[in-house]
This record gives C-alpha cells, sequence and structure tokens, in this order.
C-alpha cells in the first residue's frame, strides 16, 4: 500500500509519495528529517498546483477553516482515484475527515502525532522539495495570505456588532460610577456655601446647573430658574437662600466648583447618547432579547459570556444564573440551594415577581430568552423590519406577564396588547385602512328600488304601520275584564279568520328585572310568583302603572263570559268581512216565499259550527292551566292547612291555660 503526502503551502499544494511504505513506523524519522538530504531521498514530488491569485489562495484556506475540501484541491485528488489501496497524510484532523467522505476515493488519511515531525520537516525545508519556489517568496506569501484571512474572518464575523455592544455597555458602567463620584462631590464641595440645596434638591443634573446659573447663594433671588425647576421647587430653593446657614466663599472656590458642574453635565450628555446608542445596536443585533429583559441586561448578558453566539450556544439553566457563579459554586461547595437567578434579576419581569414567585419567573424568563437568542444568533432574516425580528419574544413577554399576574391573583391583560422591555403596557395598535371601498349600486339586484318604485313600497309600508297603530288603539279603549292570555288568543286568531277582534289583547311588554321586583312588591306577591302570572296574563296595569292581579275565579268567569257570548255578533262581524257570507246572510233574511227552507241552514250551520270550535278550544285552555296551577294550588291548600292547625293549637293552648287557672283557684280557695 502506497503512502501519499499532502503539504498545503502559501503558494499551492504539493502531492508527495513516500519511497518508504513503513516511513512512520522509523523510530529515527525525527533524526533523518533533519537533513534536507535525506527528507529528499524519503518523499518524491509528484504534483504541485500552483494557486492563481492571492484571491484564490484566500478562498481555499476558508474552505480549509469551514473543514471543507476546496475545488482545486479536490481536482489534485483526482490523480489518486487509479490507486485501489493508498494511504494519505495530511496535517489536518478535520480535512482528513473530509477528504475520507469524497466518492469514487480509496484513500485513508492518516494525521495526529504521527505526522507531526514530518510535516515540520516538510514546512523548514519546503524549498528543497519544490525546486523553484524560493523561501522569501513563501515568506512573503504567508504574510500576505495572513493578512487577508484577518481581514476576511473580520468582514463576515457574526461577533463584529458584539464588540460595539461589550465595549458600550462596559463604558455606560464605568460612567455611571464616575458620574456619581462627580455628583456627589460637587454637592459636598458647593454645600459648604449653600447646604440647604442638596436637602431640597435631589436630581444631581438639576444641581449642576443650577450651581452655574446662580453661582452665589444670594443670586439665586434674582436667578430665572423656571427652564432648571418646576416652580414650587424654585421657590423652596429661594426661600431656603434666604435664610441659608452656609459660610461664604471666593470668587476662585466657585469658579472650581463650575468647573466640576460643567464636568458633571457633560457626563450625563454623552451618558444619555451613549444609552440610546446601546439601545439602537441590541435593537438591531438581539430584538428578541432585547424585547424580553430589555436592553441594558441583554447587553449585559452579552458582555458576560464574551458574544451574542456564545450566549446562544448555551442552555437556559446556565443564562439563568449567569453573574451569580461564586454564590453557584459557594452553594455547591456547602452543600445549600443554589441562586435562582443572576443578571436575570435586574428584569423588569423578575423584579415585578414576589417571594417565591421570583425564581418561576426567572427560569421561564430564561427558557424564553434561550429561544429568542438563537433566533438573533443564527436568523437569517437581514430584510425583515425590526419589529417583525421581535414578534416571537413579544408575544412571550405577553405570556410571562399573563403567568405572573395568574401566580400574584392580578387581572389578566386584555388581548391586543403589548408590555414593553421595561414592563409598560401598550395598548393594541390602531388599524389603517388602506383601502377606501364604497357600495356599488350597479350591483344592486332590487331593479324597482333603482327606478323609483320604491317610494311606493315606503308608503305601503307607512299604510300598514297605520293600520297597526290603530287596531292597537282599539284594543286599548277595550274593558280590562275582556283581556286574556295573548298566547293562546294568538293562536285562536289564526285558526278563526273572522273571528271577533276585541278578544286579541296587545302584546305584553318584556319587564326588567326591577320593574318586576317592584311590582311584585306592590302587589304582595314573590318575584317568580308574579312573573309567572304577569306572563300567563293573570296581571293587568292601570294607568298609573299600579298591579292588578286576577284570581282563578275571576279568570274562569271572564273566560265564561266571553265563550257564551251570542254567536249573532261574531256571525255579522264576519259578514262584514267575507262578502259570500254576507250573501248567504242577506238570503235569509228574504221572505218565505223566495228562499226555501235550506237559506236557514246556511245561516245556522257556520253559527253551530263556531260555537263547538270555541267550546273545544275552552277545554283545551282549561286543562293547559290546570297543569299550570297545580303547585300554586298545592301552595295555597298547604298554607291553609298550616293556618287552621295553628288556630287549633293556639285554641287549646288558650283552654289549657284557662283549666291550670281554675284548679290552682280552687285549690287556693280549699287551703
Amino acid at each position: 500500500m502506497s503512502v501519499f503526502v499532502l503539504a498545503e503551502t502559501p503558494a499551492g499544494y504539493g502531492l508527495f509519495k513516500a519511497t518508504d511504505k513503513k516511513i512512520f513506523k522509523n523510530e529515527s524519522l525525527a533524526a533523518e528529517l533533519g537533513r534536507p538530504e535525506k527528507l529528499v531521498e524519503m518523499l518524491k514530488l509528484k504534483k504541485f498546483v500552483k494557486f492563481d491569485s492571492a484571491a484564490t489562495a484566500l478562498e481555499e484556506a476558508a474552505s480549509f477553516r469551514d473543514g471543507k475540501v476546496p475545488t482545486l484541491l479536490a481536482s489534485l485528488l483526482d490523480d489518486l482515484k487509479a490507486e485501489k489501496k493508498a494511504s494519505l497524510a495530511v496535517a489536518d484532523a478535520k480535512l482528513g475527515t473530509a477528504i475520507s467522505s469524497l466518492p469514487n476515493l480509496n484513500i485513508s488519511p492518516i494525521s495526529g502525532s504521527t505526522t507531526m515531525d514530518l510535516f515540520r520537516g516538510i514546512r523548514e525545508h519546503i524549498s528543497s522539495l519544490i525546486p523553484g519556489l524560493a523561501q522569501e517568496n513563501i515568506d512573503r506569501m504567508a504574510l500576505g495570505l495572513s493578512h487577508s484571512m484577518s481581514r476576511h474572518k473580520l468582514k463576515f464575523s457574526v461577533e463584529k456588532l458584539d464588540s460595539m455592544i461589550i465595549q458600550a455597555i462596559k463604558l455606560l458602567d464605568d460612567m455611571d460610577k464616575d458620574l456619581n463620584v462627580f455628583a456627589m462631590r460637587t454637592k459636598e464641595w458647593y454645600g459648604w456655601h449653600f447646604p440647604e440645596l442638596a436637602k431640597i434638591l435631589n436630581d444631581n443634573l438639576a444641581f449642576a446647573r443650577l450651581v452655574i446659573a446662580a453661582g452665589f447663594r444670594t443670586n439665586i433671588a434674582h436667578t430665572d430658574l423656571s427652564d432648571i425647576l418646576p416652580e414650587e421647587t424654585e421657590e423652596a430653593v429661594k426661600k431656603a437662600a434666604e435664610i441659608s446657614m452656609g459660610t461664604e466663599i471666593t470668587e476662585d472656590d466657585l469658579s472650581n466648583i463650575k468647573s466640576l458642574a460643567q464636568q458633571v453635565i457633560q457626563y450625563a450628555e454623552f451618558r444619555s447618547n451613549l444609552s440610546s446608542y446601546l439601545e439602537s445596536r441590541m435593537r438591531a443585533v438581539a430584538p428578541n432579547l432585547t424585547a424580553l429583559v430589555g436592553y441594558l441586561v441583554g447587553a449585559r448578558l452579552i458582555a458576560h459570556t464574551g458574544s451574542l453566539m456564545s450566549l446562544a450556544k448555551a442552555p437556559a439553566s446556565t443564562i439563568q444564573i449567569l453573574g451569580a457563579e461564586k454564590a453557584l459554586f459557594r452553594a455547591l461547595k456547602t452543600k445549600h440551594d443554589t441562586p435562582k437567578y443572576g443578571i436575570l434579576f435586574h428584569s423588569s419581569l423578575v423584579g415585578q415577581a414576589t417571594g417565591k414567585n421570583k425564581g418561576k419567573i426567572a427560569r421561564m424568563l430564561a427558557a424564553k430568552a434561550a429561544l429568542g437568542l438563537r433566533v438573533d444568533a443564527l436568523g437569517n432574516d437581514e430584510d425583515v423590519d425590526e419589529d417583525q425580528k421581535a414578534v416571537m419574544s413579544i408575544g412571550n413577554r405577553v405570556k410571562l406577564e399573563n403567568h405572573l399576574r395568574r401566580l400574584e391573583g392580578k387581572p389578566l391583560l386584555p388581548r391586543g396588547t403589548n408590555v414593553g422591555p421595561s414592563g409598560d403596557i401598550l395598548g393594541p395598535g390602531q388599524f389603517t385602512l388602506k383601502e377606501v371601498r364604497r357600495y356599488n349600486t350597479n350591483a344592486d339586484g332590487v331593479a324597482e328600488a333603482v327606478n323609483g318604485d320604491g317610494d311606493k313600497k315606503v308608503k305601503d309600508k307607512k299604510g300598514k304601520k297605520g293600520k297597526q297603530s290603530k287596531a292597537v288603539a282599539q284594543s286599548a279603549e277595550l274593558p280590562d275584564e275582556e283581556m286574556r292570555d295573548a298566547q293562546d288568543d294568538a293562536s285562536d286568531d289564526e285558526d278563526e279568520q273572522g273571528g271577533d277582534s276585541s278578544v286579541t289583547p296587545a302584546k305584553k311588554n318584556k319587564l326588567s328585572e326591577a320593574d318586576l321586583a317592584r311590582l311584585a312588591e306592590l302587589s304582595g306577591l314573590s318575584v317568580k310568583k308574579f312573573k309567572r302570572k304577569y306572563e300567563r296574563g293573570d296581571v293587568q296595569l292601570d294607568a298609573d302603572g299600579n298591579p292588578k292581579v286576577f284570581s282563578k275565579k275571576e279568570m274562569k268567569k271572564m273566560r265564561k263570559s266571553l265563550d257564551n257570548k251570542p254567536s249573532s255578533q261574531s256571525m255579522m262581524e264576519v259578514d262584514r268581512e267575507t262578502p259570500d257570507q254576507s250573501e248567504t246572510m242577506a238570503l235569509s233574511q228574504t221572505p218565505a216565499t223566495m228562499t226555501p227552507a235550506k237559506s236557514k241552514k246556511t245561516a245556522e250551520e257556520p253559527a253551530s259550527e263556531k260555537k263547538k270550535q270555541a267550546e273545544a278550544k275552552a277545554t283545551k285552555k282549561e286543562k293547559k292551566r290546570k297543569h299550570a296551577d297545580d303547585d300554586e294550588d298545592d301552595g295555597v291548600v298547604a298554607e291553609a292547612k298550616t293556618k287552621k292547625d295553628k288556630k287549633r293549637k293556639h285554641d287549646g293552648d288558650d283552654d289549657e291555660g284557662a283549666k291550670k287557672k281554675d284548679k290552682k283557684k280552687k285549690r287556693h280557695s280549699q287551703g
């Protein structure tokens, strides 16, 4: 089995063939490789492929870095396809695995500690192995290729923006410390002259601006401070300046204090600009992480791990305790409870939680942050807007907020609301109409309305409404005793087209719960019983709105009086409506010589049929009402029995009391 050696140089690829098949088993190989003559005898150059340009060399080297076989190297290895069994020595183990996966190539790669001495000798004596290649040219090519690789790595690095975030958050933390020190020094220094000002004014920036604007405390009364302080605070400062207990200072002292106050103002302005820059950078690099924990906490997490990619590779349990490593290892060493949160403690969600809920919310927040980080680091949505990139984490933020509210017993957020990284609740966005759509009258299917026949229909509707109002007015003029059940009478009128119109009452208006309670109290009944009677038609309201409840006997009398009306009245009303029946009545009223006995039958038959139908329907109604009134009757009977029992008991008690009194009197008289 032949042995080949692949040498990667800045100028190209060199393929060597070993003269000794057991070259790697030679124990004195390291000593023999020190002489170039011996190395030339051991390795024979089979083929050398030169790079056409520096760009080609950069592409080939970038492929090696990614663990891929470049095209130029693949074409070089095609010469080894004829070899049935061969071994190829390579310097990189990843390259060896990539070469072994090439199709139609029976080569077993060799790499590791056995090949290190051989490749060290090749790099040292490369000019002797490859004729026409000077060592100076190789060194120059290596330097140029290394520079190109560095530029390529910086240009296409995902971490290039992470370094900006890391430096910005570190500078922001340092500036907070320095700004706090400068502000406290300004207060202490100016406090010798005006000690009451530090108690009234807590804002460091406003304090520095006031020192520059006013100077000595005697000038404060005449200085306009409306641009610096609110009106109430300005009045308090001016009153305190008049009665201040501070010492006097010189102009030189005041100039130094003002210069320090000027530094505080400049630091504060630069810090605000740096904070806005960091927020915009975080929204561009990690929008999902920013939507969940905020830009400050997210930047501290990235700075703690070193890059966005390393933070995205970390599991949720690691993200949860980042920043609490000392407490974690101390707890593991002492076998105590491990910490539940680190840097995530400063997020708004964990800050809102109370007690044991802090650990739960921190665990859930770390899990959602891990998902968002992987989307930020590995997502390929460069053309998508920043708000669209953070849609997933915005929804997760709302879920976490609702879960926290559920744990603490607070009302949930309504649908459509969003929660900002700082915990601010944002209302649902307004809908924007992109296109105004109008109704197309030409597509209307009603041709008559388009042609102008709609006015007739409107008039017909008005006429119908007028007839209905007249009918309601007529029914309102009738006496209350002729009121009948609304549902039953409506069915009677449908069956009897020529029936008595005065029997059909107007439809009842639905009463509210408050009206039912008020009317039930006036009538002396329970709300449930009054509602049942009102729906059945046993209750009528007078003009003043007072209820009038009819008993069962009164309702039966009213129904009998309605059923026993003379049929002639109903016959006359039917004749007015139907012309056929009016003709039969006219024939019955003619003399006997003109009409035979049949005319009398034609007048009597409809009356008898009407009477039979009315009796049958009356019996049906009574049966229905009996079933409905059974419960009420049972209640009335039970109440009557209880009253009688109470009376009997009361009478018995009175009799027993009288007997006892008589016995006492007898005993007293005997004694």
